[in-house]
């Protein structure tokens, strides 16, 4: 069962604004990216977003995605996150997050800008933290996935370059946080699908 579930997850990432050939996009998942996920990168910094297939039913993944109190559900690299602003549901909430050992930082200060359960989107801003990811933003987005008991996760971000570092360094190092993340969601969403299933 466990080996199905793991064939029918799929994920993979492309860099804005160019889409290769080589990844192309369906057409509900353009319009998913179309219409949330068109943030302009300007001079200095690099971005991109990732789409994430999961063999669970959307309001499922949402009610994990939407914590913005509790990252850690689905974020392998977080050890510990408290509020330091807000109750985590309204926008203008600031999250303190601390990262497991081995990462280039161990804080991450963290203010959530948008959560809204109709359209299932959460976006947030770095604004603090002893890291070099400036200006990050990020929005997340959750969608049914066109069958009965699947979901679409698109994750973006855009974030300034630092210096001495390259666009493609960058990225590199930010995409992998985000695939790790986004195959965790999957398992943590599909495993509780499971359980209720089973429940």
């Amino acid at each position: 069962m466990e080996k199905r579930d793991k064939k029918e997850r799929s994920s993979y990432s492309i860099a804005m604004p160019l889409l290769p050939s080589s990844t192309p996009l369906s057409r509900m998942e353009e319009e998913m990216v179309d219409q949330y996920h068109n943030s302009v990168i300007g001079r200095g910094q690099c971005g991109s977003f990732h789409v994430q297939h999961v063999a669970a039913p959307a309001m499922v993944v949402w009610s994990v995605v939407r914590q913005f109190d509790r990252p850690d559900l689905y974020k392998r690299f977080v050890r510990t996150c408290a509020l330091r602003a807000g109750d985590g549901r309204v926008p203008g909430s600031v999250r303190e997050v601390c990262v497991v050992s081995g990462l280039p930082a161990e804080t991450s200060m963290e203010r959530l800008d948008e959560l809204d359960d109709d359209r299932r989107i959460i976006r947030f801003t770095i604004v603090g933290g002893d890291h070099r990811l400036r200006n990050y933003r990020s929005t997340t987005t959750v969608h049914d996935g066109g069958s009965v008991g699947r979901a679409v996760v698109v994750e973006s971000y855009v974030v300034d370059v630092p210096p001495g570092s390259t666009e493609e360094e960058t990225c590199l190092f930010v995409d992998t946080i985000i695939r790790c993340n986004l195959r965790s969601l999957a398992h943590v969403a599909e495993k509780m699908t499971r359980s209720s299933s089973n429940g």
